[in-house]
């Protein structure tokens, strides 16, 4: 396992994260709890120390709540708010109680708030201030989210996707990511399993508890027939699941790749084989190429004028 800076948050994280989504047992099927301890434990064992988790991704908190007395020092903990009722503060004391912690090192609020939300910003300094919070930031999704939490806030690190079949928003702003150095979590890289290389076309996934259960043969067939393109990728990472995981490591903007792990087996190859390699600069020239003649990489009309829609909305505001 390999480690890097968190921004400069002082914070050296494994560059393989535990994403614990999985383990809450209502977003990728149910799971067996003893078997989740048993795949932190691996995790940890292989050097990983950076997990994420929020309170609406099920039992996950929970889970680590049983798990990381006795070893919370080794562990570099992220969790989030999520909009609920009762509000941020209030929100964090439970889950300091669910993970059996008294602070949380990086706190972040589940979406990118605006200036008309600039209260939760305001409340996450203030957490940040008590010290029940070491570091803070969001969970964002577009262009203008970054433009607006780089150029507006004080965030310590935000969390985005990036994929083979996603690069969208990351590569557009990886300059500006670099200049402010701030911390990069990145989730999605497997495209919820769809460039694991495990799934055919055919795939069905019929767990009611599984996100994927709501997804349309037609969309499933599409996703995987566009996965299926990026396989060359396996002469030099071994499999299509490593090389995925494998390419947003390859940009030094990332600080750390979450991924979703359930069981032992998951966390051998998530920990065990992912670590310590990038994509060589000939494998991403041809990403590049595929990405574009698929338009991956087209920053559409509609995601353009969406994201000047925002930016138009937050200059009101201000």
């Amino acid at each position: 396992m390999q480690y890097r800076q968190f921004g400069a948050t002082g914070l050296r994280v494994s560059e393989v994260g535990f994403g614990s989504w999985g383990i809450g047992g209502e977003s990728y099927g149910r799971v067996d709890r003893a078997e989740s301890l048993r795949a932190l434990a691996c995790a940890q064992d292989l050097g990983c120390n950076f997990v994420d988790t929020a309170q609406v991704y099920g039992e996950a908190e929970l889970v680590l709540g049983e798990f990381l007395p006795g070893r919370r020092h080794q562990w570099v903990v992220a969790t989030k708010y999520s909009g609920q009722s009762e509000g941020l503060t209030a929100t964090l004391e439970q889950q300091l109680q669910r993970l059996k912690t008294d602070f949380i090192d990086f706190y972040q609020v589940h979406w990118a708030p605006t200036r008309r939300e600039q209260s939760l910003y305001d409340e996450l300094y203030r957490l940040k201030d008590t010290g029940k919070v070491r570091f803070v930031g969001v969970s964002l999704k577009s262009v203008a989210d970054i433009d607006y939490v780089l150029d507006c806030t004080r965030i310590d690190g935000l969390q985005l996707s990036c994929n083979l079949l996603e690069p969208y928003p990351y590569f557009l702003r990886l300059p500006r990511l670099r200049e402010k150095n701030t911390g990069v979590i990145i989730r999605s890289s497997l495209k919820s399993g769809f460039l694991s290389g495990k799934y055919t076309a055919r795939s069905t996934f019929t767990d009611s508890h599984d996100q994927r259960h709501e997804l349309s043969q037609a969309d499933i067939a599409s996703t995987i027939t566009m996965a299926e393109q990026f396989r060359f990728l396996q002469d030099e990472a071994g499999s299509l699941l490593v090389a995925a995981a494998r390419y947003p490591l390859s940009f030094a903007e990332t600080s750390t790749v979450i991924l979703g792990t359930k069981t032992v087996a998951q966390a051998q190859i998530n920990f065990g084989e992912i670590p310590a390699g990038t994509l060589s600069e000939q494998a991403l020239q041809k990403i590049t190429a595929l990405q574009t003649s698929l338009g991956l990489r087209n920053y559409s009309l509609k995601q353009r004028l969406r994201d000047q829609l925002k930016r138009i909305k937050n200059r009101i505001k201000k």
